[in-house]
């Protein structure tokens, strides 16, 4: 994310540095948002397009879905999802469901209640 800004021109005076994760790699065609200060960063931060919960298609998608929408998810509150959106940003988009279990906190039962509700 760092390159990406930089090559955009850098930060503007408006804009919290503090409100993105600059070592975050980057998906092909994503849009960056950077807030100003004291904005919440918006829900899909590394997927491109935000959707509502549930998403078109009644899923929740792994590789855009914010905080709050993996919280819709049963057995998944704050500090699981936190750990959803950091598995991502560290490996990458997720390509198959079955990553799920690669999460700290995610083990068979977990995973058997979320299967069927979201997709990569």
């Amino acid at each position: 994310m760092v390159d990406a800004v930089a090559a955009a021109g850098g930060f503007t005076a408006e804009a919290d540095p503090a409100g993105v994760n600059l070592a975050r790699p980057l998906v092909d065609g994503e849009q960056l948002v950077v807030p100003v200060p004291g904005q919440a960063q918006p829900p899909a931060e590394a997927g491109g397009v935000a959707s509502g919960p549930g998403g078109a298609d009644g899923l929740v998608h792994l590789n855009s879905a914010g905080i709050t929408e993996l919280e819709t998810l049963p057995r998944i509150g704050p500090a699981l999802a936190q750990r959803i959106i950091d598995w991502r940003e560290a490996n990458g988009p997720f390509t198959s469901v079955d990553q799920l279990l690669d999460v700290a906190g995610i083990g068979d039962a977990v995973f058997a209640g979320l299967e069927q509700l979201v997709a990569p």
